[in-house]
């Protein structure tokens, strides 16, 4: 790359050169051929303003974009990274065009980055609860329970203390499938306490080796999100019995689990702008909504692309009336 800059700048120097250099060489020439004729006069106007014209280009082409590059190059070098400071004017060469624009894509992805973390701390403190206090006063609800003999409470706070001992551990590190799994159900029997016969749930492993797909690694809260969308948004809503099934399937290179439900449904126009949004990272999800419940859908293939890239997330297919089907890919990672 450096070589072929060299060479894009010598050759519009040489060039430029090279046409003032032929100039004052035919003035040079008719000065001495015919020194005092009546035409000299019109040809060095002519020349005159032939040497202003290669000037005005020379600065133009050559000058200008220099300068501004080198400022560019400078305030990146001071620090200064701020949005628009790569939005080159007049572009030095097609290559040093192509070298900002990868620039400001680190840039934005960076931007990215530190707002998703910025949003991330400020929820943590916002939410901030002290894992051992709740822990102990379930653990007491539910030995009072015990003592009553009321099971089901007694049931349904343990499986709330490990449901939350899951969620505010680190969330930032990958777990195994089955982990995410365990805290899916652990989440489903909670539902179960309100929803009670009216919700049935489904895990299903497509291929030989189910057990070895378990293996796999994801990402920390991933499913549990998405299983809670297609409760309060999908089965709440709909008259009748709601069923919920989780999809595994492993190819050589990607695990891919979709989440379906028999709910209500998304009206087409509506799944249209959400994939749309799903296509790449965003800061969209940091939105107050007050329709988004727990971490949102876009949270979630927010962190996927992330980690992974653009090619992975989540794609959603869905029909009013007739359910929703969301699709997660990502990368198979086997401990």
């Amino acid at each position: 790359m450096k070589n072929k800059r060299g060479l894009y700048l010598f050759d519009r120097i040489f060039i430029v050169l090279m046409i003032i250099g032929i100039m004052l060489l035919i003035a040079f020439l008719h000065l001495i051929s015919s020194a005092l004729s009546r035409g000299t006069y019109l040809f060095l106007f002519i020349y005159a303003a032939s040497l202003a014209g290669v000037c005005y280009f020379s600065y133009k082409w050559i000058y200008r974009p220099y300068k501004e590059s080198n400022k560019v190059l400078r305030l990146f070098h001071e620090g200064y990274i701020f949005k628009g400071v790569f939005d080159l004017r007049v572009p030095f060469n097609h290559e040093s065009y192509l070298a900002f624009q990868k620039f400001k894509e680190i840039i934005d992805t960076k931007e990215l980055i530190e707002g998703s973390k910025k949003h991330a701390e400020y929820l943590a403190l916002q939410n901030q609860i002290n894992p051992h206090f709740l822990y102990n006063t379930l653990e007491g609800i539910r030995s009072e329970a015990l003592i009553e003999g009321v099971d089901s409470i007694a049931n349904m706070t343990e499986t709330l203390a490990t449901f939350f001992r899951y969620t505010i551990s680190n969330v930032d590190k990958l777990v195994s499938l089955e982990d995410e799994l365990t805290n899916v159900e652990n989440y489903y029997k909670i539902q179960k306490f309100r929803f009670g016969e009216k919700l049935d749930f489904n895990i299903d492993f497509q291929g030989d080796n189910p057990i070895e797909i378990l293996k796999a690694r994801i990402p920390k809260l991933t499913l549990q999100p998405i299983f809670e969308n297609a409760i309060f948004h999908g089965v709440e809503r709909k008259m009748g019995k709601g069923i919920l099934t989780l999809k595994v399937t492993a190819t050589s290179k990607r695990l891919i689990i979709i989440i379906s439900d028999n709910g209500v449904g998304i009206e087409e126009e509506r799944v249209r702008k959400l994939n749309k949004k799903l296509r790449g990272a965003s800061l969209e999800y940091m939105k107050e909504d007050k329709n988004k419940g727990g971490i949102a859908l876009l949270n979630v293939n927010n962190r996927i692309k992330l980690i992974f890239g653009d090619e992975y997330g989540i794609y959603v297919y869905s029909k009013a009336g007739a359910g929703t089907d969301v699709e997660i890919t990502i990368p198979l990672i086997m401990e």
